[in-house]
């Protein structure tokens, strides 16, 4: 930054280990979030709101911390970390070494006259709101990874313009790991978006009471996660049978036919862990109960799948009909989110819907009232939190009423409360909860959820992009994810190109750490089979491993008895991503971020420490190229061959394999008893 004249004395003090400076329109604080970490918050209101923590954890004291001031600036040491303010209002934050970690952006800023752009600016909306905006200075050897989950095809964020909202297949979890070592939070669920381009990195947020993020230090992307993770949560120790086989379709229509599929799975020896039950098993959006037409003894469906081994997940919608029997005191209570003008319905699906205001506490506690009521009761322990953004038509955020605010400035946080209403009413009754959501926010894995995908395309381009964002979530506080194995739209088991792709996503699910098979397959039903329904249900053809032929059913058994094998090594994943926030599934930059090689590799990734996995994302494909990192030696799994690190090879890909990889002398249990690859 260029600075002309002589800087004057900070005129700022210290309250605490907190440092607190007032400029012209504006108060900052600057001070300690637990270790390594510095947070940062000020706003236009010359008013900070200590309150307004969102969804982070109160820190551990920083027990080393040093806070200072003296001649013209303002000091926080804090382990990893250390962050200045000058007294014009300058902040830069530094590594150990006193190397610029990040550097505020201000535009031609000299000394007696304004400089051309600020690096912190306030748009007023009201009394305290503001649209915001923060620049910090570009590097162009700089690199980026995170921002929760997004289709977009790009793994180094870096030259990306991210929106920062909720919708399907796109969650925000607005947190960057950077490859200069830090960790960036956006503590704002606010609608915004965040630039990462070559003249800046801006951050933008459509209506905030105050500017506030957490600048975290470390030597390593694993000590910046670590600190993360402590600061948003970390997920609980998931029960084993998660870790195995999901079996899913849109969708199983009545009790029996759910039994029939998990009957075949055990006579067919097929290991089955999760059953799962999609939408419009309900009369009405909103009633959250089983339609006893179609399921009319839910307490046997669960007892018999219980002894079989299988656990029944049920489809939870946040929508209200207001024809269901829940709607007219929700409505009265002010359960639901309503617009701040016209029409109250905010989706349309067999008529106009309301949808559940999450950010609640009274809705929340309703919800699950009902949801015990109906299902807990009946045997029910696992639930699908879907439309969790919640998804409307059209996207106004501008023109929701949440408890919590006006959407454009909460509408992010709508997820996690979403979750937690379940979360908080499940572990009343039972010590795991594990629930697949549609989306998240920071803190969210604390919650028990799986996050997944979302509705995904059916081709390579979507499985492509699936591992991308399956790897920056993953940074971003994520252990439990997955997607639509073979994607969610079309697909028929008569289609050799489609049997293909769902090999291909079958294998990288077996690598995920959850295990899902999901999907709208054709052919789509043409006959509305339930008459007492006022609209059309679709269903699809057959999705479960025996639809698509014998080859491929042989393949896919396969995948799922190798799964099996490994689960004690899944399971020691799990362990780890609990105590310290591990994630399971990892880019290669966690385990070997001193080479700067694979720092845009985003379709290998290491699944645990010792195995590294790298699927075949191309139509018609029998190899691929394969990056093995510096620092260890590499031994294919499938063969024995051994390689050394920092080479690049053509792996063989036959149609039923996928090349792994063992770092240095581990052994896993890849070929033992299966198959794959023989």
């Amino acid at each position: 930054m260029q600075r002309y004249g002589t800087l004057a004395n900070f005129d700022g003090y210290i309250q605490e280990n907190r440092i607190v400076f007032e400029r012209s329109g504006e108060i900052v604080w600057l001070e300690p979030y637990g270790e390594n970490a510095v947070r940062f918050r000020s706003s236009a209101s010359l008013h900070i709101n200590a309150d307004l923590n969102w969804t982070l954890l109160p820190p551990e004291p920083a027990k080393a911390c040093k806070v200072s001031i003296t001649g013209d600036r303002g000091r926080i040491e804090n382990g990893a970390v250390t962050a200045e303010i000058l007294s014009d209002g300058t902040v830069t934050f530094y590594d150990r070494q006193g190397r610029v970690l990040l550097e505020e952006l201000w535009l031609d800023k000299r000394m007696g006259t304004a400089p051309q752009r600020d690096a912190r600016i306030y748009e007023h909306i009201s009394s305290y709101a503001f649209k915001t905006d923060v620049y910090f200075q570009s590097n162009e050897e700089e690199h980026f990874y995170g921002l929760g989950q997004e289709a977009n095809d790009c793994f180094d964020l870096k030259g990306c313009t991210v929106e920062l909202f909720q919708k399907n297949t796109k969650c925000t979890i607005p947190f960057l790991l950077s490859s200069r070592g830090y960790g960036f939070l956006w503590n704002n669920p606010s609608i915004g978006r965040v630039e990462l381009t070559c003249n800046h990195t801006r951050w933008h947020s459509e209506a905030c009471q105050q500017v506030d993020y957490i600048v975290i230090g470390g030597d390593s992307p694993a000590q910046i996660n670590y600190t993360f993770t402590g600061i948003t949560g970390r997920a609980p120790a998931l029960p084993q049978w998660a870790a195995g086989f999901w079996q899913s379709r849109l969708r199983y229509e009545t009790q029996e036919q759910a039994l029939d599929i998990a009957r075949k799975y055990r006579e067919l020896g097929v290991p089955l862990d999760v059953l799962v039950i999609d939408y419009f098993h309900w009369p009405r959006q909103g009633d959250w109960k089983f339609d006893q037409q179609y399921w009319p003894d839910v307490p046997q469906m669960c007892n018999q799948l219980e002894q079989m081994g299988v656990h029944p997940m049920v489809s939870i919608w946040p929508t209200v009909d207001p024809r269901s029997e829940n709607h007219a005191v929700m409505k009265r209570k002010n359960y639901l989110i309503h617009p701040e003008r016209g029409v109250d319905a905010f989706f349309m699906i067999m008529g106009p819907q309301g949808i559940v205001d999450a950010t609640h506490p009274g809705a929340r506690e309703f919800l699950w009232e009902r949801a015990y009521e109906n299902y807990y009761k009946k045997g029910i322990r696992a639930f699908w939190l879907d439309e969790a953004e919640p998804e409307m038509r059209p996207y106004s955020f501008d023109n929701v009423r949440y408890y919590l605010g006006n959407g454009l400035e909460v509408s992010n946080i709508y997820p996690f409360y979403y979750a937690k209403a379940f979360y908080d009413g499940m572990r009343q009754n039972q010590e795991s909860v594990v629930n697949l959501v549609r989306c998240a926010w920071l803190g969210s894995q604390r919650l028990g959820v799986v996050l997944w995908s979302g509705d995904i395309p059916s081709d390579f381009g979507s499985l492509r992009c699936q591992i991308k964002a399956g790897l920056n979530v993953s940074l971003c506080g994520i252990p439990w994810w997955t997607t639509d194995i073979g994607g969610f739209f079309g697909g028929s088991g008569k289609d050799p190109k489609f049997v293909e792709l769902l090999l291909r996503w079958f294998q990288f699910g077996a690598f995920c750490p959850i295990f899902r098979l999901h999907g709208k397959r054709l052919p789509y039903d043409t006959v509305n089979k339930q008459t007492d329904y006022d609209a059309f249900l679709p269903t699809c053809g057959e999705n479960e491993i025996w639809s698509f032929g014998e080859e491929a059913f042989e393949t896919m058994k396969a995948y799922i008895l190798l799964r099996q094998r490994l689960k004690p090594y899944i399971m020691a994943q799990m362990d780890k991503a609990h105590l310290d926030g591990t994630p399971v599934m990892r880019p290669l930059l966690y385990d070997f971020y001193e080479d700067t090689a694979v720092y845009s590799i985003g379709d290998e990734y290491m699944f645990g420490p010792d195995l590294l996995v790298c699927p075949v994302a191309e139509e018609g494909a029998r190899q691929r190229q394969v990056y093995l990192p510096k620092g260890t030696s590499w031994r294919d799994a499938w063969t024995g061959t051994e390689y050394a690190g920092g080479t690049t090879i053509q792996a063989d890909a036959p149609l039923d394999r996928i090349p792994l990889y063992l770092r240095g002398d581990c052994d896993l249990p890849i070929r033992s008893g299966s198959s794959v690859g023989e």
